[in-house]
């Protein structure tokens, strides 16, 4: 996967590289040390994007990225460093898509919307009520942080902050919350059916 031609070769070590990119601000520096880790990058883009054009346009993205981040960044490992930058890209892309609704509909063939929205009004409320029985089964802490984390839109520092927990403490009791509720949101489903 080479789409950069034309870029002459370097025999600079990578932290030369970017240190000499991140003095001087050149592109064409940049391009070399880009150059070297293309391949990777389209792997990389293809195996989180699942397309080939998506991962080519997200290889682009990551240069552009790349210029603005790498200035801002102290890199001792730019091979790993990038391979991170490329991955947390593509996960973005991914987060950002479920956002937007992508699937078109006919109103011609849907029923009258009083009807349909009564009915998902009541699979929301039902829903929200389990979730609530849910919450109260958790632990304290597990309660308290993914309240902050998921209903109050916290980040983990902010939550770290006002809760007193260590950041990793903050991780784990949102992972384990949410995995508990998943459990009993499961169990209370198939209880009903």
């Amino acid at each position: 996967m080479s789409f950069l031609t034309n870029i002459s070769s370097d025999d600079r070590e990578d932290h030369e590289l970017v240190s000499a990119f991140r003095t001087s601000s050149d592109l064409k520096v940049l391009a070399i040390l880009y150059q070297r880790y293309l391949d990777i990058l389209y792997g990389v883009c293809l195996k989180y994007l699942d397309d080939a054009e998506s991962a080519k346009d997200a290889v682009m993205d990551i240069f552009e990225e790349l210029a603005q981040k790498l200035p801002r960044h102290e890199v001792a490992y730019f091979r790993g460093w990038v391979y991170t930058l490329a991955k947390n890209h593509c996960l973005m892309k991914l987060r950002s898509s479920k956002r937007i609704p992508t699937a078109s509909f006919d109103t011609e063939h849907m029923q009258t919307a009083e009807d349909l929205h009564l009915t998902e009004k009541m699979e929301k409320e039902d829903q929200l009520g389990r979730l609530s029985k849910c919450i109260e089964t958790l632990t304290d802490d597990q309660r308290t942080v993914v309240e902050l984390f998921y209903l109050k839109n916290l980040c983990y520092k902010e939550i770290e902050n006002l809760t007193g927990l260590q950041w990793n403490r903050v991780r784990s009791h949102i992972q384990n919350g949410r995995r508990n509720l998943k459990i009993c949101i499961e169990q209370q489903q198939k209880a009903t059916a």
